[in-house]
């Protein structure tokens, strides 16, 4: 009989635990979030999107080199000097032609190292954190201010250049 009053009192005690737990809960706040129509906001330090303000882009290629993964190309051509390209943002002339800069997203592990060698600050991480989609050529960031043809015509005369500098070297050498 004793056992069977230990039971009862037992199943009683079980059963207060439990819903006072569940009343504790009743009034705490809630943490889910309406995702699309209510969003939380992210710390200032978050890294997301990387975006590349081509105004400052001097050329360096420092954050390629920078990338652990090697998401970032950069393709550079040099300016002849008659060329005016304009100014970064603390006023350093522009000396290079930056005919390809290309950011693959989905190699990208947003460890945020190719922003700090940048001289000018022109790369950088922005608060966006939306940008899934169905395809990863969309991944594929291209920020070149240059057509396809502009950026060949560059190319060729770069070439030509360098051959015509080679050639002048190879005449003077041989004259010695």
């Amino acid at each position: 009989m004793r056992q069977y009053f230990r039971n009862i009192n037992e199943a009683i005690v079980t059963i207060l635990t439990g819903m006072w737990v569940t009343f504790r809960h009743l009034f705490t706040p809630a943490v889910t979030v309406q995702y699309p129509h209510q969003r939380d906001v992210l710390p200032e330090r978050s890294r997301q999107k990387l975006h590349v303000n081509m105004d400052d882009c001097e050329g360096c290629r420092q954050c390629e080199r920078a990338c652990p993964v090697n998401c970032i190309a950069v393709e550079t051509v040099k300016a002849l000097p008659e060329e005016d390209l304009g100014t970064t943002k603390e006023g350093k002339k522009k000396r290079l032609h930056v005919i390809r800069f290309d950011i693959d997203m989905s190699k990208c592990c947003y460890c945020n190292l190719c922003t700090f060698p940048c001289p000018t600050e022109a790369i950088y991480m922005t608060p966006d954190y939306e940008y899934a989609t169905y395809d990863r050529k969309d991944f594929l960031l291209n920020f070149t201010e240059y057509s396809a043809e502009e950026a060949e015509n560059l190319r060729e005369r770069s070439r030509k250049e360098k051959e015509a500098k080679a050639a002048a070297l190879n005449k003077q050498s041989s004259t010695n």
